[in-house]
């Protein structure tokens, strides 16, 4: 298992290196992107009207999507790649599970993307005057979003699997995953509130909202609740993928398109 990590860190620096140029653009886009909503934001604030925490708020909701898309891109994409370009039966016939190379895969993937991201939040930082903070203990509730993020691409990897196009269905999730990233869900009320946190990566990105913008302690049940709840989607997604991949093997669908 070691062998494979190694293998597949030097498969991601060989990527990353090989198309820096097209990772270095998608930073930009996403950066453009996010300085628009923040104007925005602003304009239909008014001038006379300090945004506060909330602006470290909105910083910090937009970094957690991008490096969920991030997440997702890397397995399910990475699978419909492989079945376009005729791999995906060698990686079923290899001494591991699928699931176990991908999960693999997506841990030397999230070095890079930790890095990735963590210069796009400094780049955001500068443009929009954000000052977050940065404790030790926010370790805790961004493992908490990364069980979450891993779950739900690889639940988006069985479908991959099983319809190897899925290109609208992820635009549209990434979508969804944004309005849930993106909204305070501490706003909410206390009846509506205890539903959010049954939605995906909610619980870990509102108590990342609370650390770092706010610069609130962490309360061991809230971390409980995110970690149950980056758990449970994980899991969720895990089972999904191996039954999709039985599902696939049986009907012959790892030949590619």
């Amino acid at each position: 298992m070691f062998n494979l990590l190694l293998a597949e860190l030097k498969r991601e620096w060989i990527i990353l290196r090989r198309y820096f140029t097209e990772t270095i653009a998608l930073i930009i886009g996403l950066v453009v992107a996010f300085y628009g909503i923040f104007q925005s934001a602003r304009f239909i604030a008014g001038p006379e009207i300090s945004l506060g925490d909330r602006a470290d708020s909105l910083v910090i909701g937009y970094i957690l999507w991008s490096m969920s898309i991030f997440i997702l891109g890397n397995i399910a994409g990475g699978l419909q790649q492989e079945a376009q370009t005729g791999t995906l039966e060698q990686l079923f016939i290899s001494p591991f599970r699928a699931s176990q190379i991908f999960l693999i895969r997506a841990i030397g993937n999230l070095t890079i993307q930790l890095f990735l991201n963590a210069l796009m939040l400094l780049i955001v930082m500068g443009i929009t005057g954000a000052r977050l903070s940065f404790p030790p203990v926010l370790i805790l509730p961004l493992a908490a979003v990364l069980l979450g993020a891993y779950g739900l691409a690889m639940a988006m990897g069985s479908l991959a699997l099983l319809l190897k196009r899925v290109q609208q269905v992820l635009g549209i999730f990434q979508f969804l995953l944004f309005f849930v990233l993106m909204v305070p869900t501490e706003t909410w009320s206390s009846s509506v509130r205890g539903l959010g946190w049954l939605l995906p990566m909610t619980p870990g990105a509102e108590l990342l909202r609370s650390v770092m913008a706010r610069g609130e302690t962490l309360q061991g049940g809230a971390v409980a609740i995110a970690l149950l709840n980056g758990a449970a989607y994980f899991i969720l997604g895990l089972l999904l993928f191996r039954i999709a991949e039985r599902e696939a093997k049986r009907r012959g669908k790892l030949s590619g398109y």
